[in-house]
């Protein structure tokens, strides 16, 4: 197990620091493999001092309230006496179900507790590596990536759970739609259903209007699907891992300080000129405290899951991936996910209606690449080539359930 405080590798860097190809062995130690091969590649950073990430106040009134009550099935797997908050605010490394709790407060992270609605935002495919031209291989827009927790609301009511959950049991619903481009898979949508039950799989469809038909998707595609999003972006690696805990059995490896890049103020993030537009830089990069977990899926829950392990590095303060380095059957890194994000009360100096009345965390940015062949799938949130700016509309309302409904995927891909 590693636990470690900063290190003497934490010593190289300090704020006002530009990293790049030519000095990356100056945090090596700092960033996961994935990160490393990254500013190898050409990908730079720009360190910046550490600053608290602070929970919106009514997440932290959630957990002070509800938080005592909780605590691990039998199975040590689901969770018993959740309503709303941070299920596990007090950890012990020692603990052998720590990583579990690790787990379900990512689940039921600060981020957005409600509901939100990221408007038109677009990625791009292209080939990562130190040198390479910019070149766009495939573009991709979409209306609405939008989710809505039935358990654990803070601000919008419902609060602190829909009624709907007695009936559905229902954790949440995600849904991706219209695509917008490229025009051969224009109006395409995906929904997915997150169920409490720990062992009822997701339900997951996706809308192809070429078939004018729904297809239901087996949950051991999950990693893999390539038509509910971006190409190299699965439905588990939405937000940096979107599988269910239950899938899988997790391992705690140690706590330590490393880089992420969680408040960079850049509207829309940069394009990387620099490793082939294969990630967003020049970015603040800062020191944080990180749980390391790894997880391996349940044979009898995934069978079929491409990767060997994901390992996970976990912002301590936000409960959000920072990154994820995924391994393939032989072991060796495949992909890694890195996330951006900003600490603010809007995503933009330009928003006039998704201003809040604290700072919340935004994922401005991702980027998902194969190491092994250069792909890269970077987007950006909010878009350049946007009709809209506002970007993130986090509890405020913005959809409701029956946005998740597949009747209404089908009518907005034929609007």
């Amino acid at each position: 197990m590693l636990i470690l405080g900063v290190t003497s590798a934490a010593a190289q860097v300090k704020p006002g620091d530009h990293i790049g190809p030519n000095n990356a062995y100056k945090i090596k130690e700092l960033v996961a493999p994935g990160v490393y091969w990254r500013v190898q590649s050409g990908m730079t950073m720009v360190i910046a001092p550490t600053e608290r990430i602070d929970w919106p106040p009514p997440y932290k009134e959630a957990t002070e309230k509800y938080s005592p009550q909780v605590r691990l099935s039998s199975d040590h797997r689901s969770l018993v006496g959740y309503v709303a908050g941070q299920p596990f605010p007090l950890l012990d490394p020692n603990d052998p179900d720590v990583a579990n709790k690790i787990m379900w407060n990512y689940f039921f992270r600060p981020i957005s507790t409600d509901d939100y609605d990221l408007r038109f935002f677009d990625c791009e495919s292209v080939y990562a590596g130190l040198n390479k031209k910019y070149s766009v291989l495939w573009y991709y827009t979409v209306g609405h990536y939008a989710g809505y927790n039935e358990v654990g609301r803070t601000e919008v009511n419902p609060i602190p759970v829909d009624p709907d959950f007695l009936v559905s049991g229902r954790y949440s619903m995600t849904g991706l739609y219209p695509q917008l481009s490229p025009e051969d898979g224009a109006g395409a949508g995906f929904l997915r259903y997150r169920y409490a039950n720990p062992n009822q799989s997701d339900d997951s469809y996706t809308y192809l209007p070429g078939a004018h038909r729904i297809r239901r998707l087996n949950d051991t595609l999950m990693s893999t699907a390539q038509d509910a999003g971006p190409e190299s972006y699965s439905p588990d690696d939405f937000e940096c891992f979107a599988g269910k805990n239950e899938n899988y059995d997790w391992r705690f490896l140690g706590e330590k300080e490393m880089l992420g890049a969680i408040d960079d103020p850049t509207d829309p993030p940069r394009t990387c000129m620099t490793d082939g537009g294969a990630s967003h830089c020049p970015a603040l990069w800062q020191m944080r405290h990180m749980y390391i977990l790894e997880g391996i899926a349940r044979k009898s829950r995934l069978p079929g899951d491409l990767y060997s392990k994901h390992v996970l590095y976990i912002d301590s303060e936000a409960d959000f991936g920072m990154y994820q380095d995924q391994y393939d059957r032989k072991g060796q890194l495949f992909i890694n996910y890195t996330s951006w994000l900003k600490f603010a009360d809007r995503v933009s100096p330009a928003s006039r209606i998704a201003i809040y009345p604290f700072k919340r965390l935004f994922q401005t940015g991702s980027s998902s690449t194969d190491v092994q062949s250069g792909l890269s799938t970077v987007c950006y949130h909010p878009g350049y080539d946007v009709p809209e700016k506002e970007c993130w509309y986090i509890n405020m309302g913005a959809v409701d359930r029956t946005f998740f409904d597949p009747v209404e995927m089908v009518k907005a891909s034929n609007r």
